[in-house]
């Protein structure tokens, strides 16, 4: 089964919900076939709403092996097990649940299609719900006081009131997903489901033709004597721009500046980047697509018309210049030199010395010929943002990376300077404490700021603890205290401490 057909049926269940025919909608979702962890979750969630625990369990777990870190699935799979008086295996998907928060106060879900707010004081809630029902009230306390400062609105206090009861040693009510809550599918996909015909069909209104009764494209009969020789610029030449290309394969967008196109789409080719990706334009929206999905239409006007039109006669179209995208290209194929990209560096004084200083990206500093160590670490380090304690600086010596530290001869180093440039090698010291765990360091190639609850900001240049992998193109990470996901494409691997030969 297609994307589209997918897209088709999900939109098309969904709307039988709304219309409150939920047998029907079950059925529908059902009948796809390449059921992703969204419609898995539709589908638990309304054999939820039908008291069928078992069927809502299997489907729950299926949405929890295609997306592990869907914390919404885990909640309510612990309603399921609640419901079944599996406590114990309630706790544990709750506990799951509020993991996957990652620190934060609530998971919005609405940019993913889903109308509901995940707060981490309710997941609270039911674990102490389920600790009361196993008779541990303490810890049925600990986890309500827990959930009170974590709370973030007014409208949430049923916790009040639930902490009132496990004082009293009662039962208290279970926080649930309201019913017919599902995820929807992405709106501006469903809006190219349907073929438009923008421009009618045509009628003539007057026309000294007899019985004219044309309906089309084609021009009508002259209606005045003096028409002109020479054609009018085509409109087509006026409004299209770009090269005009086929689309041979289903593409379905990744980031928010890709485009989802579909086989037989006409797209129209506005820049071809180096790394094969391409910046298009389809039904007024830009985005980039890979070229190699696409197949040139070669539009041949001129071998039906004879275009005596001057380039004047066309104007320019009035477009901007292509969007650009954050290239996924090694940290080596970066510009040698930031500060000055356009020009190379001029020495001033004939006793300051360039020194090119190659990290995960490469760049130069103008030092004093001769200085100290001290004097030299610190221009770099100040250069990177780090502290100096934790950078290593090596020069080359026969092939030999020989490192550079307070114990040094400088005078060696800067004998290495030839027609006043000096090249050396800069890495981060390895962290143990993180190294022992088994997490990567990364760098931040690009900056990065968090549009979700879950995500991780971050600015060019910080370093980055790797927690995890959500998938090839979202990594879970740490920096500066905080925790979320973030694109890999925006990191690189930062270098360690390395005495190894070039």
């Amino acid at each position: 089964m297609s994307f589209v057909d997918t897209l088709r049926q999900w939109d098309e269940a969904v709307a039988l919900v709304n219309r409150g025919d939920l047998a029907t909608a079950l059925t529908v979702f059902l009948d796809i076939q390449d059921k992703n962890s969204k419609i898995s979750f539709n589908i638990g969630c309304l054999h939820l709403i039908n008291n069928d625990l078992a069927a809502a369990e299997k489907a729950f777990d299926s949405s929890i092996r295609k997306d592990e870190h869907l914390a919404i699935a885990f909640f309510q799979r612990g309603i399921t097990f609640y419901k079944n008086g599996r406590f114990e295996e309630s706790f544990a998907d709750f506990q799951l649940a509020f993991k996957k928060l990652r620190g934060n106060q609530l998971i919005d879900y609405k940019p993913l299609g889903l109308r509901y707010k995940l707060y981490a004081c309710e997941v609270l809630h039911n674990m102490a719900l389920t600790h009361a029902h196993m008779g541990q009230w303490e810890k049925a306390q600990e986890n309500l006081v827990s959930a009170l400062n974590l709370r973030t609105e007014a409208k949430l206090s049923h916790i009040d009131k639930a902490l009132e009861s496990i004082l009293k040693q009662k039962l208290f009510q279970l926080v649930e997903v309201p019913k017919n809550v599902l995820f929807r599918p992405n709106q501006n996909y469903v809006a190219e489901l349907e073929k438009k015909d923008y421009l009618g069909k045509a009628k003539v209104v007057s026309s000294i033709v007899p019985e004219d009764e044309f309906s089309g494209f084609a021009p009508l009969q002259p209606q005045v004597e003096d028409a002109p020789v020479a054609p009018k610029a085509p409109e087509v030449l006026r409004a299209l721009e770009g090269e005009p290309h086929t689309v041979l394969f289903e593409f379905v967008p990744e980031t928010s500046d890709e485009l989802a196109v579909v086989p037989g789409n006409i797209v129209f080719v506005l820049q071809r980047g180096t790394d094969n990706w391409a910046s298009v334009i389809f039904n007024e929206r830009r985005g980039l697509v890979p070229y190699n999905y696409l197949e040139r239409l070669e539009i041949n006007l001129s071998s039906k018309i004879d275009l005596n039109i001057s380039d004047d006669q066309i104007p320019a179209s009035p477009r901007r210049a292509a969007p650009s995208r954050p290239k996924r290209e090694p940290a080596s194929k970066a510009p040698e030199n930031q500060d000055h990209p356009d020009s190379e560096v001029v020495v001033s004084r004939k006793d300051e010395c360039i020194v090119k200083v190659h990290f995960t990206f490469t760049f130069t500093i103008c030092v004093a010929r001769g200085a100290s160590y001290a004097t030299l670490a610190e221009k770099i380090a100040s250069k990177l943002k780090l502290p100096v304690t934790s950078i290593t600086l090596s020069y080359s010596l026969m092939r030999t990376k020989k490192t550079i530290n307070q114990d040094t001869k400088m005078e060696d180093v800067w004998s290495q300077v030839n027609n006043g440039h000096l090249t050396l090698w800069c890495t981060l010291q390895e962290d143990m404490n993180f190294q022992q765990q088994g997490h990567q360091l990364l760098l931040a190639v690009h900056s990065f700021e968090s549009s979700n609850p879950e995500d991780l900001t971050f600015y060019k240049g910080d370093l980055i603890i790797q927690l995890g992998k959500v998938n090839d193109d979202w990594f879970e990470g740490q920096c500066k205290g905080k925790i979320g996901i973030f694109p890999s494409a925006f990191v690189t691997e930062a270098p360690v401490k390395s005495t190894q030969e070039e």
